[in-house]
């Protein structure tokens, strides 16, 4: 029996075990949300049933404030004239939304970044050939166009909004995103320091930094809904890669406590799970595990249709968690997440240990005790050296495939479990499908072992997996409609692959990793000189093509695409005689 099979049967067996139990409450924690969160839902339910779900984006109406407090816009709300089936006319909510409630656009205002010139000193010195260097200018200059900061009203009466009042100006990312978002400011700070806007990018950690004071971790995003669920944990690289421009040691100083805080988010309670590996050695890896089991607020309307297919509240709120969860991931959606993969509602990421996740984790505790040595805390440092010991042995002795050549997600299944929930590891619970995500240790790989043998493997497994298109990294192999998934290429998944790439210091991954460059850079120059627009994602089937697919348009600005053109043309440049089109 083949092992695609066997992992099928597995997956199979997962869903039926999920039916069985459903009949228990939920039982995972659950952080509640805003009452002004819970009463704009409201708002969003009727208006997608008056104006009709294809012409409205549901997270608009999160995303809007108050004009007057919350008991007289609710009060008001309430004594709408209502349709047989619960709806309001046109007239009706376009009366109320006109006086009570204000568009996001007003919330965040444009801001001029003190550090932004036209052209740095020193900005991409190896990019020699005119037309690419011209678009690259262009690429900076969109920095002036995100920056943006909360508005002074916001801050003065935060109540009224779900936008929380960060204190330094931001990168938001653009298009319907308006708000400054976790794992996206790191790719933008890749490309504010390419852009010579340290200022800029020492703003963003700031800000970060103060999440985790008030919530114990870096939010999602910085909206009040978003408060259930954090992001990929990068925010150690940030300040790591701010430092070795600047050797600004006040930051990493200022910084380090809140470091310390995510790292035990990540590292307790629901995060951590204890495997047993065949040796009979116990390992500690982390998953993501949204603190929420119901319709996410920015997508309410959408996610209680997914789960109008369930038959009971039990696996509505189990399908809510998972959802949320595959969100906390980034990687929403895939079918990376799915045991079955062209079906949503099987979502199951709580049920992962994911090889991303412990890759991020693994670079966190090594930038905390490189930074901890910098400013002279040696036992800090040396716990986290420990740490990141201990989690480099792990992913290898948990996700590591030597006949595959790629590290693979893990599968928790409750027949592994021991009375002290300790799983046991075993061959068919690793997902055999390739996914980028399989690549990301690449990025952290070598900087614990020098294992050119490894290294090659992986080489030659990314180079037949399938995953390499002409245009980049497809995310994976399944065509399901969901944007995390093939023909669809992202921007930080290319990043971190060409990245970890060139740590190896291997001649073939080098290569390899510019060739991937190349690709994703040009498809990026075509695409833009088409549309005058820079996209979230890019179809890498062809070149010159943005993605699409999921819940949303694809959508442009974009903040940590135009970052990783920056990082990538700063690494590599672009001869001038090399050919810049498809």
């Amino acid at each position: 029996m083949g092992k695609a099979i066997i992992f099928m049967i597995f997956t199979m067996s997962m869903n039926m075990i999920k039916a069985e139990t459903c009949k228990s409450v939920d039982k995972g924690p659950v952080i509640p949300t805003t009452p002004l969160v819970i009463f704009l839902e409201k708002v969003q339910e009727v208006a997608l049933q008056t104006y009709g779900h294809k012409r409205v984006d549901a997270k608009l109406f999160v995303d809007m404030s108050l004009r007057k407090n919350l008991s007289e816009t609710i009060e008001a709300f309430n004594k709408l004239p209502r349709i047989v089936n619960g709806s309001v006319s046109k007239s009706d909510l376009d009366g109320f939304i006109g006086s009570y409630l204000s568009s996001p656009d007003e919330d965040l205002v444009y801001v001029e970044p003190v550090d932004f010139v036209a052209e740095p000193e020193g900005f991409l010195p190896k990019v020699k050939n005119s037309e690419v260097r011209a678009w690259a200018l262009e690429v900076h200059s969109l920095w002036k166009n995100l920056s943006r900061k909360v508005a002074d009203h916001v801050l003065e009466k935060p109540e009224l909004y779900t936008l929380l009042p960060l204190k330094n100006p931001v990168i938001i990312p653009g298009s319907r995103f308006k708000e400054v978002y976790y794992w996206d400011s790191y790719w933008v700070i890749r490309g504010l320091l390419a852009s010579k806007m340290y200022e800029t990018a020492k703003g963003i950690v700031t800000n970060l930094v103060s999440l985790i004071d008030q919530f114990g971790y870096v939010l999602n995003g910085a909206r009040a809904y978003y408060s259930n669920r954090s992001q990929p944990p990068v925010l150690a690289a940030m300040i790591v890669d701010i430092f070795n421009q600047t050797g600004d040691l006040d930051l990493v100083r200022r910084s380090l406590p809140a470091l310390l805080k995510e790292n035990h988010f990540w590292n307790s309670g629901i995060h951590k799970v204890t495997i047993q590996d065949a040796q009979g050695s116990n390992h500690s890896l982390s998953r993501y595990y949204a603190m929420w089991n119901k319709p996410r607020p920015e997508s309410s309307t959408i996610d209680s249709e997914t789960a109008s297919v369930l038959p009971n509240i039990c696996e509505k709120r189990e399908l809510y968690r998972e959802l949320a969860s595959a969100a906390e991931s980034g990687w929403d959606f895939s079918s990376r997440w799915m045991s079955n993969g062209s079906d949503l509602t099987t979502t199951s990421t709580t049920s992962i240990l994911p090889v991303d996740l412990n890759a991020f984790l693994l670079k966190m505790e090594l930038d905390i005790a490189f930074l901890a040595n910098l400013v002279g805390e040696s036992s800090t440092a040396s716990h986290f050296t420990e740490a990141a010991q201990n989690r480099q042995k792990a992913i290898n002795c948990i996700f590591w495939n030597a006949e595959m050549g790629q590290w693979l997600d893990y599968w928790l299944s409750n027949s592994e479990t021991s009375e002290v929930d300790i799983y046991k590891w075993e061959d068919l619970h690793q997902n055999k499908k390739s996914f980028a995500s399989n690549f990301v240790p690449l990025w952290t790989e070598n900087s614990c072992s020098d294992n050119n043998i490894k290294t090659q493997k992986v080489v030659q497994s990314l180079m037949s997996s399938g995953l390499l298109q002409p245009a980049g990294i497809a995310m994976t192999l399944s065509n399901t409609g969901q944007q995390w998934d093939f023909p669809n290429g992202w921007p930080p998944l290319q990043h971190i692959i060409i990245e970890g790439l060139l740590k190896s210091g291997l001649e073939e991954a080098r290569t390899l990793a510019k060739d991937i460059a190349i690709r994703w850079l040009r498809t990026n120059y075509v695409t833009y000189k088409k549309t005058g627009a820079m996209y979230e994602k890019y179809d890498v089937t062809k070149c010159g093509a943005y993605g699409g697919g999921g819940e949303y348009m694809s959508q442009t600005g974009f903040g940590w695409s135009n970052g990783v053109v920056l990082a990538l043309l700063e690494e590599f440049g672009w001869p001038e005689d090399l050919k810049n089109d498809c």
